[in-house]
This record gives C-alpha cells, sequence and structure tokens, in this order.
C-alpha cells in the first residue's frame, strides 16, 4: 500500500512539473506578450528546401529562391505562399510563419 501510494504521489508530481505552470514574464516592452515572432529563415529553411535544394537554388522545374527578392516583392512572395503558383501548392506555411518567410524571402536578392 505504501509503494503504491508513493508511486502515486511521485508520479503525480512528475506530471505536475512537466504540464508547466511557469507564468508569462514580462518582456522589455513590459506586456505580458512573450511569443516569438516566427523565424523567416528557420521555416523556410525546412520547409522549402526539399522541393527547391538545400541552399534553395532551385532543383529541377522548382525555382530558385535564394534570390527570389530579386524578382518578386514581399508582397507576391507572401501571395505564392498563400495561394501557390504552378506545381507549388497553395498553403504550405499558413498565417504569421507564411508572412516571416516572406518577409525574409524577400530579403534574398
Amino acid at each position: 500500500m505504501k509503494k503504491a501510494m508513493l508511486t502515486l504521489v511521485f508520479g503525480s508530481a512528475i506530471f505536475l512539473a512537466a504540464c508547466g505552470g511557469g507564468g508569462e514574464k514580462n518582456n522589455a516592452t513590459g506586456n505580458n506578450n512573450t511569443a516569438a515572432e516566427p523565424d523567416g529563415k528557420a521555416i523556410a529553411m525546412k520547409s522549402c528546401v526539399s522541393c527547391h535544394g538545400g541552399e534553395l537554388q532551385g532543383m529541377g522545374n522548382t525555382p530558385a529562391l535564394n534570390n527570389v527578392g530579386s524578382r518578386l516583392s514581399e508582397k507576391e512572395i507572401l501571395d505564392v505562399i498563400n495561394n501557390g503558383r504552378g506545381a507549388m501548392p497553395a498553403g504550405l506555411i499558413k498565417g504569421a510563419d507564411a508572412e516571416a518567410v516572406a518577409k525574409w524571402l524577400a530579403t534574398q536578392k
């Protein structure tokens, strides 16, 4: 009986510790919004390399993205991400992640 109770107590403690409970910390602006802006480069390197190549240099029929900012504006890049173009399907990346990727890709010239 003691072993069962001890197991229950320790199991509960581990479960509760894993669930967190750490409150939000104030950031430099003094508000409680701790969500970091998505990292466009990291998302692009994770999501786009399978079709556009490891250095985003393009592969086969897929265009290079390592200089896409010289051809398309951030808004145009976001439109391609959201709506697709050619063989690229729409919506592979969504929301704030798509915006961050478009912003970063627009700097690639």
